[in-house]
């Protein structure tokens, strides 16, 4: 029985069609131009696309995010998909990473001047963290209105926030809420009926499981950002568990300079 293979090729959230043959049997395939990769979307064949990479010759020492990380289907933020989160406030690591964006997350109050330091230097969108622990009520709103101002993609609030504080502040911004889930005690339903656009999952080693429920609770469409944990596995089963986009928390800059130094002395 023959069959229709088709080559496929994805751009922009887009399949396009690239080329269709016609096979007598599947071993046939491997003799098809193109490198063809498992799994099919509406009952065909998807080819790997191959990506050209351009090398700096000075900036060869990148924090990459795990590969595991592109498996997430993304989330479009203004227009922009984004599928890794960088987690820190490091704005040399902030520079030298290959990350979709940044979670400018610290546990100190919201300052305008890291805020503005770290929106200024980014190359890519960044999700300003705003309070809602230790600050909140008016002043979580300020900070989040200079925040857009700035050019911020989002505002991450953290777990305590009230619900009448997230409604406050969807009302009044035009980037989106993101708002902080540590447990499956949080009244994650209640933040987003209040307004929250987002949420991102920090469970530690119960956020895979953590994700899974809400997932199962809101539906497959509502996005959730997750840490993935520190192992390619890991992040594969917070992903599967229903994560749309990852954090990463990368090594300090002193773990980086400390191989540097290394690496020096052995020469």
């Amino acid at each position: 029985m023959k069959k229709i293979i088709r080559t496929i090729h994805s751009y922009d959230d887009t399949d396009h069609i690239v080329e269709e043959y016609e096979v007598n049997d599947f071993q046939d395939i491997p003799q098809i131009k193109g490198d063809i990769i498992g799994g099919t979307k509406n009952g065909t064949l998807r080819q790997r696309k191959f990506v050209p990479s351009v090398e700096h010759k000075l900036r060869q020492r990148l924090v990459i995010v795990p590969e595991a990380i592109y498996k997430c289907s993304g989330i479009k933020v203004l227009g922009k998909r984004i599928k890794s989160l960088l987690f820190t406030t490091d704005i040399a690591i902030i520079s030298n990473s290959n990350a979709d964006a940044v979670i400018a997350v610290y546990p100190f109050t919201p300052q305008l001047s890291i805020t503005q330091a770290i929106i200024s230097s980014a190359p890519v969108p960044v999700l300003a963290g705003v309070g809602g622990g230790l600050t909140t009520g008016i002043r979580s709103l300020n900070v989040a209105l200079q925040a857009e101002l700035m050019g911020a993609y989002g505002v991450v609030v953290n777990a305590p926030i009230e619900n009448h504080m997230i409604n406050e502040l969807s009302t009044n911004l035009d980037i989106p809420v993101v708002a902080t889930i540590v447990s499956i005690k949080d009244d994650y339903v209640g933040k987003i009926k209040a307004g929250a656009r987002i949420l991102n999952v920090s469970g530690g080693k119960d956020t895979a499981s953590i994700v899974k429920e809400i997932r199962s609770k809101i539906g497959p469409d509502f996005p959730i950002i997750a840490t993935g944990g520190p192992t390619e596995k890991s992040i594969e089963q917070t992903i599967e568990a229903g994560a749309n986009a990852i954090t990463y928390t990368p090594p300090s800059s002193a773990e980086i300079f400390a191989n540097v130094m290394e690496d020096y002395r052995k020469k």
